[in-house]
């Protein structure tokens, strides 16, 4: 009998994985590829990167599966964006924007290990159990092949595990009634979400918008007037992210509690050393 999944084992691993999935967005290599094929604004990037894999999409989608950036913004991008590069160029071009990445941050060596290897085949083993249904970012990037080489594959890996859990969890924020905006305040609010410049700089929100869903927040009781979460906003936060974990049990519970254990090792390790590397700008995270 398959021993039962510690609790937010699950959201530990994914903790670990997600931030792996995301370094090329903060690559000068992915600005690099994109802008040999025609892209060059770092928004525009972006959102090609990670919206290619539904194809040439209109500005409704992505704004709609992105959830948190503000629509005049990713309209201003999409969909003049596939005028300059394909979908299927855009792939292919964060591919080796994600290669280039990986080794830079990793090292040779650590890209060619047993435990990058091991990690690939763990991730894809939890993957197979993801399910499509309501989960547009995820069923979009199931649909692409699997990469060969086993640190891309594991990528590819963390990239559905991400979606999978991100799909979901917009599903949550839309029951519980936060907004684009709202999201974005009360997340930051716990100390764990994008510094406020971050998020407005990337986002495309003002500071009115910004001040305007935190009064909304502090009309449901949910934020004080010092901008911070209060008893309420906090049990809120937290219930959203358990109820996003159960949503996301599935490719967990398939790969079984030891299996989750040495995925998260693993992954834990890699993303040291990516972040030992400088993979992620210095202040993005936190309440100022």
């Amino acid at each position: 009998m398959t021993p039962p999944l510690p609790e937010r084992a699950g959201r530990r691993c994914h903790n670990v994985l997600n931030p792996l999935h995301s370094t090329h967005y903060f690559s000068p290599d992915l600005g690099r590829e994109l802008a040999a094929v025609g892209i060059e604004d770092d928004r525009a990037a972006y959102f090609a990167a990670r919206a290619a894999a539904m194809g040439a999409v209109g500005a409704g989608t992505v704004t709609a599966t992105f959830y948190n950036f503000r629509h005049d913004l990713v309209a201003a991008h999409v969909p003049a964006v596939w005028q300059a590069a394909s979908p299927e160029t855009v792939l292919a071009a964060r591919a080796r924007a994600v290669d280039a990445t990986l080794r830079r941050l990793l090292g040779e060596d650590l890209i060619a290990s047993k435990d990058v290897a091991e990690a690939a085949e763990l991730a894809l083993r939890a993957a197979e159990a993801c399910g499509s249904t309501a989960r547009p970012l995820y069923a979009a990037h199931a649909d692409l092949p699997v990469p060969e080489a086993p640190h891309l594959a594991l990528w590819h890996a963390a990239t559905l595990l991400r979606e999978h859990r991100g799909d979901g969890h917009l599903a949550v924020l839309l029951d519980a009634e936060l907004g684009p905006v709202e999201a974005l305040v009360s997340h930051t609010a716990t100390g764990k979400g994008m510094a406020p410049k971050w998020a407005l700089g990337t986002r495309g929100w003002s500071r009115q918008d910004w001040e305007a869903a935190s009064g909304r927040l502090r009309e449901r009781g949910l934020l004080d007037a010092q901008g911070e979460l209060t008893q309420a906003g906090v049990d809120l936060r937290q219930d959203i992210e358990a109820r996003t974990d159960r949503l996301d049990r599935a490719p967990y519970e398939h790969l079984g509690a030891a299996g989750v254990e040495r995925l998260t090792e693993i992954a834990r390790n890699l993303l040291m050393t990516a972040f030992a590397a400088g993979a992620f700008p210095d202040g993005m995270i936190g309440k100022e």
